[in-house]
């Protein structure tokens, strides 16, 4: 049956009930990513329902089959000797390395010590093994220096106190990578750090654990600038932005900051500091120093950059439009459902790629025979979709569609050089301690503490990226910089400290030693 036009007098009632339908559908779409924010899933995985397992949250379960398959299982008993993974140093199936210590007690029987003692024979000896945990304990170094005075002249004779990686510092450098490592990759803000030493009785002000932090994160300065030369020299560069709160913009409030993390070719990844969000940072840190394939999400500023510079081909990450679509499920799930399927076979395009592990040009031969068909189809698919009456500019789905629709040669790019990702989940993962640094340390006083935080987040990410222990690189690091050659100085970049150092790094003079019998 056809809806009859609206006459004359009922075209104004029809106008307004079609704008509030629009409102009212914009007001759902608000409230429904609120919920999500508060109580929705985070991970983007799609998962299949199980019919057997129905929801918990579900108003109505799932009613279990009236003629369930019977399945019988038998079970065998063990013998006790149970298969443990390779790697499983203990009975217990406790792993760890050469470097946790361990402290042996030994167990003395009461039978070895009484009347009968004599009747007695160790024949063996029963080891087994037990995590433990020492409260947070700090160790003061005491350096006894002896004087001289030659017997001669009687002239005194100037003996020098062992090095410290700070002047006139009451830190050693163990207690500063402490500070730096339970801050910044454990996030454990200063002000609970300063609460663990005054209760293991040293007394300490907070202000002295903010200047060390400043101190010793000045002295890696050099080194991030270096790491983001070489990040700069990237064929493909990824770059996305994150805000922050730094520095006091008035009685009570905080200035809104960003910081701006690059991802290089070497799996390297520098977070630069902001005050704004505009393109000004962009062309501040890329100008004349990069020119390659810059991928990105949607934000217009890398557009608008990259077309003034003719030597930066622009590409544009799926996942970011994929979540366009997500959004808009609710309202249009088989449409959507659609464009996810397009989605999804250009993903297992890429996962046969690397099960086949091709690279180069066999693996541009292989996207173009099969992804290129996959992304006709789907902008075509996206064409008709926009052609629909009965959706609205603010439909949640046009949104989505007009997203990929103008950035279709952007979406494209990958298919032209192999050494270009389909997303950019790698920085997503990257970037990832600094929003959960902002649940714990919630802002920066001061926008120098913001840039302190890049500095010092570069190197530790990095570090994860080449699978260093950050602990380690730091105190090495920190201790060699004051004498290391300038010229040299991205020998000390983790990517590059892994080939030079790490087979022997310096350590603290708490390393190794006994301290009032503590080891």
């Amino acid at each position: 049956m056809n809806t009859p036009m609206p006459t004359p007098v009922d075209k104004p009632l029809h106008e307004e009930n079609k704008t509030l339908r629009a409102e009212i559908m914009q007001l759902k779409q608000r409230v429904e990513w609120f919920e999500k924010q508060l109580f929705g899933r985070k991970s983007e995985k799609r998962l299949d329902s199980n019919p057997l397992q129905p929801d918990l949250l579900a108003a109505e379960l799932v009613a279990e089959p009236e003629q369930a398959e019977k399945i019988t299982v038998t079970y065998q008993r063990g013998k006790g000797n149970k298969n443990r993974p390779d790697d499983c140093v203990t009975d217990s199936g406790l792993r760890f390395n050469d470097d946790v210590p361990v402290k042996t007690i030994v167990i003395n029987p009461p039978e070895l010590n009484g009347p009968d003692a004599d009747q007695y024979k160790i024949i063996d000896t029963k080891i087994t093994h037990r995590l433990a945990q020492r409260p947070a304990s700090y160790v003061v170094l005491r350096y006894e220096v002896p004087v001289l005075k030659r017997k001669d002249s009687h002239k005194f004779v100037a003996t020098h106190t062992p090095f410290n990686v700070l002047d006139s510092s009451l830190a050693d450098v163990s207690f500063l990578v402490g500070l730096l490592v339970d801050k910044f990759q454990y996030h454990l803000p200063l002000y609970r750090q300063h609460q663990r030493i005054q209760q293991a009785g040293i007394t300490l002000s907070r202000a002295t654990l903010t200047n060390l932090t400043k101190r010793a994160i000045n002295l890696l300065k050099p080194i991030v600038q270096a790491q983001l030369d070489n990040v700069l020299t990237s064929r493909v560069l990824a770059m996305d932005e994150t805000p922050v709160k730094a520095g006091k913009s008035g009685k009570g409030k905080l200035k809104q900051a960003w910081f701006w993390p690059l991802y290089g070719d070497s799996d390297e990844v520098v977070f630069t500091y902001s005050a704004s969000r505009g393109r000004q940072h962009i062309e501040k840190t890329l100008n004349g120093k990069f020119s390659g394939t810059l991928i990105t999400d949607g934000y217009a500023a890398y557009a608008r950059y990259a077309a003034k510079n003719e030597t930066i081909t622009h590409a544009q990450c799926w996942v970011h439009s994929r979540r366009y679509f997500v959004n808009a499920e609710t309202q249009e799930p088989e449409a959507v459902a659609s464009a996810l399927s397009f989605i999804g076979e250009l993903y297992r395009v890429e996962k046969d790629i690397n099960t086949k592990e091709l690279t180069g040009e066999k693996k541009q031969e292989y996207r173009l025979a099969h992804s290129k068909p996959i992304l006709d189809n789907f902008f075509s698919w996206c064409q008709i979709q926009i052609t629909r009456a009965e959706l609205t500019p603010s439909c949640a789905l046009i949104k989505a569609l007009n997203y990929v629709v103008k950035r279709e040669h952007k979406l494209r790019v990958y298919l032209e050089d192999p050494a270009v990702p389909l997303d950019t989940n790698y920085l997503e993962r990257a970037l990832r301690p600094i929003p959960l640094g902002r649940k714990n340390w919630l802002f920066c006083w001061t926008e120098l503490g913001a840039e302190h935080v890049g500095i010092i987040q570069s190197l530790i990410c990095t570090c994860k990226l080449h699978d260093i222990n950050p602990y380690t690189y730091l105190t090495d690091v920190l201790q060699r910089i004051d004498r290391h050659p300038a010229k040299k100085v991205a020998e000390l970049t983790p990517r590059l400290w892994k080939e030079h150092f790490a087979i022997k790094p310096l350590r603290s003079d708490l390393a190794g030693e006994t301290v009032n019998g503590l080891e």
